[in-house]
């Protein structure tokens, strides 16, 4: 059963650091659109291919929202480029940036996530704080003005994990419970209403949350008994509830067949989920390809991707999704506009094509209806 003991990993991790006794901290790579340079290469030019960002190998995690990009070091320092319209990139200012630059002085983020053109991160006192776009009051802050710079969401320190939507945030405590704010047309905030919230509400009263990712207007989360479920906005069969001709829209979770053996979870325009036994499954819109099933036609549940049983890592974009399987080869598939599959053209794909012929890809970015895609290999 999953455990909320790993909330602070990045914590123990530069800890280790500190001691000399980690290795092994990856590169990161970039590739796709990179019309505001969220890319992060200096430049506004597109990648069909990956790129190394830097020849750093301090970087942590990484997270994309529509045109822009935020990541955390090693170091615990926060780090921002892209676009920055509404103030997305926490620099005090809306003036984009195309090569990395700091957030801040702090040494304490633990976590970042992205939403549309909204940002959050937690830091290592389980603190949340938000900046960006504040639309439908999306940061949680109570209001709907935007912020430039990081603002603390309430006074809370049990944070966990945070999934920003287009103009909807989830976010789960280490206490087991769900929170939701902002948007609510589709019921995406799962209170059983389509009510705007500008701060924080829990949704229900259950405490057996474990993982929560965000679509543009509906959400899927996995429980610690390892269910799953959806709910929000369900026009191409994204809540993966098999409504065959209806596509009814759910304002509060509901589980997704009876099955107890989900184990991660990517929500973008399309779905798609691990099992504990490594294979791999989608939903929803297939808009060129992006479920990776070798067709174009949507659904309403899931659908094994395959037949392999060793994938370890997803990521879900805009119409296009990544994964990683357990000899550490990256692979992609769905729409290839601007490269953002990373195969050197621009040719969509409608099941999974290996990238290149690197063999340490450690970790995905978090995406938001991204148009980039970010991950990191081990040097």
């Amino acid at each position: 059963m999953p455990s909320y003991s790993g909330v602070w990993t990045l914590q123990a991790q530069m800890q280790a650091v500190a001691a000399g006794t980690w290795t092994g901290f990856p590169f990161l790579y970039a590739w796709g659109l990179n019309s505001k340079g969220q890319l992060g290469l200096n430049n506004t030019a597109n990648r069909s291919s990956p790129v190394q960002v830097d020849s750093l190998t301090t970087w942590y995690e990484i997270t994309n929202g529509s045109l822009f990009t935020t990541a955390v070091k090693t170091n615990g320092t926060l780090w921002s480029w892209g676009y920055n319209n509404s103030g997305q990139l926490g620099q005090n200012d809306t003036v984009s940036r195309s090569s990395p630059v700091q957030i801040g002085a702090l040494t304490t983020w633990s976590e970042a996530a992205a939403g549309f053109e909204q940002c959050f991160a937690v830091k290592t006192d389980g603190t949340l704080w938000a900046w960006g776009n504040n639309g439908q009051g999306r940061l949680g802050l109570n209001d709907t003005a935007n912020r430039s710079s990081p603002v603390q969401v309430g006074a809370l320190t049990t944070w966990y994990q945070i999934a920003g939507g287009e103009q909807h945030t989830i976010a789960i405590k280490t206490d087991g419970t769900m929170w939701s704010w902002g948007q609510n047309s589709g019921g995406q905030l799962g209170q059983n209403d389509t009510v705007v919230r500008s701060s924080p509400v829990q949704i229900g009263a259950l405490t057996t949350w474990y993982q929560v990712s965000s679509g543009d207007s509906h959400c899927v989360a996995i429980k610690t008994d390892g269910t799953m479920w959806s709910w929000g906005a369900n026009s191409e069969g994204q809540l993966a509830l098999g409504d065959a001709g209806g596509f009814t829209a759910r304002s509060s979770p509901v589980q997704i067949g009876a099955l107890t053996t989900w184990s991660k979870i990517a929500a973008g325009i399309n779905s798609v989920a691990i099992k504990t036994d490594g294979t791999m499954w989608s939903w929803g819109g297939n808009f060129y390809g992006g479920l990776g099933i070798n067709n174009t036609a949507n659904r309403s549940s899931p659908v094994q991707i395959g037949a392999l049983t060793t994938w370890s890592q997803i990521a879900a974009g805009y119409a296009f999704s990544l994964a990683i399987k357990t000899d550490g080869t990256l692979w992609s598939w769905g729409s290839n506009n601007a490269g953002r599959l990373g195969l050197n053209d621009t040719y969509n794909r409608s099941s999974p094509v290996q990238v290149g012929a690197i063999t340490s890809w450690k970790s995905l970015s978090k995406m938001s209806r991204s148009t980039a895609s970010l991950a990191l290999a081990a040097p």
